[in-house]
């Protein structure tokens, strides 16, 4: 573990010179928030709202929630090209073949290396047991190319497991707190015998109507094909691990980012097994293409890496062009996955609704960090009823033909963390847009982030967003007459601290000092 947390430590601290968070000499004291700040001692400090709602701590999030490095295996099998035919089933056997190893005591079960050269793949590669690494020798188009043929959509490389959450039966308790304010980590139940430090539990806040009527989404304008919202959808599961218990005060790993209501339900808490999610699965060091007929092709490979129903699992180092949707996706069920320095380029699809998400997210606890984009329309996206905390970190898009942010119904708890593109980033209520996208989210924060222009609303009733330090034009959105959004710092220079992940993730391995970001 410690060597772990020292190869971790010193990737922020790379990251942290690299970006220029060490203050420079020519530069005005640095700005902070009156939210969030690191006080002369070094300690981060987040100030609540009347409610008691502060910004939650972001930092749990990723490959074993940051506290590991990615791993590195030796490698088990070598693959080669084969240079005139499929060699879909020549790599699917090695991860077969893999797949039948008995995994060790870090759930590794084998690292395959594909040697350098073109892979002509017609259909998906599929990775369906946990412990398996899919590395090439770079992302380079003269490296290792997995170059996806044919006129069908699908998938390049599938990393999915089986099974759904299942609640395990006479676990379910209520919350007894009228009131649980966003960014806590504590709440009460009505009874904790059922419950033991170490328990996985989902944290539930159920959908009511008097809940959808008071943020209008039962009153959504109507055009052809709009759906009002309904109660029943919107029943929200929050992942955690209990880490402490006092009384009948349960403590949690990762904080609360809605709140919980007595008024709209309040919320319960249940113990959950997923038996079939699959764990330490890597896929690294590629580029991975699709061919095309034309610009707008819209029949050829899909996405590059699809994850679901997995934990514990990365993507990094991967180049993905010309693929019609995404370079990674992470679907609803995945959890806990990095996706690291990886671009999605050249996207080849018709430019319209549902299409060129390049880095798409459903998931919880997830990290996309330091990732590129060009020809995109939703670069950095969630989807509805998403479940947080998530963090898109300094991620860069450009030639992008729609806006980065939460695309509808009701994503909760992002983080877009020094995200640079000549777009928008909006957070706004997205009323009949689409089907009836409605509210795109809650506790979504942006954190010193550039772009062309941003609007940041605040739903009606059950929290707010934030857009702390960005620098670009204001505009009130699509609908002009919403709450406006927390905003503070808007074309400040010298934003402190730079990252807010990074100030949270350091902060909270309390061997590194926060000062070292003032020195």
């Amino acid at each position: 573990m410690m060597k772990y947390m020292s190869k971790l430590i010193s990737g922020i601290l790379i990251a942290v010179f690299s970006m220029g968070v060490v203050a420079q000499t020519k530069l005005p004291p640095g700005w902070q928030s009156t939210l969030v700040k690191v006080t002369s001692d070094g300690k981060l400090v987040y100030y609540p709202d009347k409610q008691g709602n502060t910004i939650p701590d972001f930092s749990r999030v990723g490959y074993h929630h940051g506290d590991i490095s990615i791993p590195h295996y030796p490698i088990t099998k070598i693959v080669y090209p084969i240079e005139n035919g499929d060699n879909r089933q020549h790599i699917q056997n090695a991860i077969d073949e893999i797949s039948r190893m008995e995994p060790d005591k870090t759930g590794h079960r084998g690292t395959i290396l594909l040697k350098r050269g073109v892979y002509h793949i017609y259909g998906s590669i599929r990775i369906t047991v946990s412990g398996i690494i899919l590395m090439g020798e770079g992302e380079n188009i003269n490296e290792t190319r997995l170059l996806a043929k044919g006129t069908e959509r699908f998938t390049l490389i599938q990393v999915n497991g089986s099974g759904r959450i299942e609640e395990i039966p006479g676990t379910r308790t209520k919350i007894t707190d009228t009131f649980v304010p966003v960014g806590t980590h504590s709440f009460h139940v009505s009874s904790s015998s059922n419950y033991k430090v170490g328990d996985r539990i989902i944290v539930y806040r159920p959908g009511t109507q008097n809940w959808i009527h008071d943020i209008k989404m039962d009153q959504i304008v109507e055009r052809k094909g709009t759906r009002q919202w309904t109660a029943q959808e919107y029943n929200l599961s929050f992942e955690r691990e209990i880490v402490k218990i006092e009384g009948n005060c349960i403590y949690i790993d990762n904080p609360i980012v809605m709140q919980m209501d007595e008024k709209y339900g309040g919320g319960e808490i249940f113990k959950y097994t997923f038996a079939g999610r699959i764990s330490e699965v890597g896929i690294a060091n590629m580029c991975l293409e699709s061919e095309f007929e034309h610009y707008e092709d819209n029949h050829h490979a899909w996405i590059g890496v699809q994850f679901d129903k997995v934990e514990n699992c990365w993507a990094r180092n991967l180049t993905c062009r010309y693929f019609g949707y995404a370079a990674v996706s992470c679907e609803r069920y995945a959890k806990n996955v990095t996706v690291a320095n990886c671009r999605c380029l050249e996207t080849k699809s018709i430019i319209t609704g549902g299409l060129r998400y390049s880095f798409n997210n459903w998931g919880q606890q997830n990290l996309f960090m330091n990732c590129q984009s060009t020809e995109g329309r939703h670069d950095y996206v969630t989807g509805a009823r998403v479940c947080g905390p998530n963090v898109f970190y300094n991620c860069t898009a450009f030639q992008t033909y729609a806006d980065i942010g939460p695309h509808h119904r009701w994503a909760v708890g992002t983080l877009y963390d020094n995200i640079i593109t000549d777009g928008e980033i909006n957070v706004q209520d997205r009323g009949q847009m689409g089907s009836g996208h409605g509210w795109a989210g809650v506790t979504q924060v942006l954190w010193n982030c550039r772009a062309k222009r941003a609007a940041v609303q605040n739903p009606w009733t059950s929290g707010n967003n934030y857009n702390i330090g960005m620098k670009g034009q204001k505009y009130p959105g699509h609908f002009t007459n919403r709450p406006e959004g927390i905003w503070e710092g808007q074309n400040e220079l010298n934003v402190f601290p730079r990252s807010l992940y990074i100030a949270q993730l350091m902060a909270r391995h309390k061997n590194m000092d926060l000062l070292i970001l003032m020195k």
